[in-house]
């Protein structure tokens, strides 16, 4: 993998250090993506309109992403060689946060036994492997300002 960057000392920064590194920085970007997406439901503007709020309602959508990635490390774990970032966010956000909604029907006692099951269907969350690309991307012509010439038609 070539990555282009502007890191030009080549002892301070290895080549496999900025690769490894370009890796993870995609991944924190994915999981950017999850919060806007799944949990803020796709709503770019938060509902809080004071500063101390905004930053609270953040620190809420960070702990409850927290949470779900943590209970999908469990869930992974119940599958040897199954890692969190292979299973779906969406699907396991959604099956966590019914489990959630769920459980004040439930006597106490029963909780632990729901989770458990919940950790059990990990297979029905892993998502397929990624695939490599059939064509290379390509730059796609622009558009033109002007309408095309249709053919007329001539009528008799």
């Amino acid at each position: 993998m070539n990555i282009l960057t502007s890191l030009t000392d080549p002892m301070g920064f290895p080549q496999a250090d900025i690769v490894d590194l370009y890796s993870d920085r995609w991944e924190i970007e994915l999981g950017y993506r999850e919060m806007k997406q799944t949990l803020l439901n796709s709503h770019f503007t938060l509902r809080s309109k004071k500063p101390e709020m905004i930053a609270q309602e953040l620190w809420g959508v960070m702990l409850s992403y927290n949470l779900l990635r943590y209970q999908m490390v469990k869930m992974a774990q119940k599958k040897p060689g199954i890692y969190a970032k292979r299973l779906s966010f969406t699907t396991c956000a959604i099956s966590i946060i019914n489990l959630i909604h769920t459980m004040f029907i439930e006597n106490a006692g029963r909780i632990p036994k729901s989770i458990e099951q919940l950790q059990e269907q990990v297979e029905h969350h892993i998502l397929p492997t990624k695939r490599e690309r059939a064509y290379p991307r390509g730059v796609k012509p622009k558009p033109s300002k002007y309408p095309n010439k249709k053919s007329q038609s001539v009528v008799n």
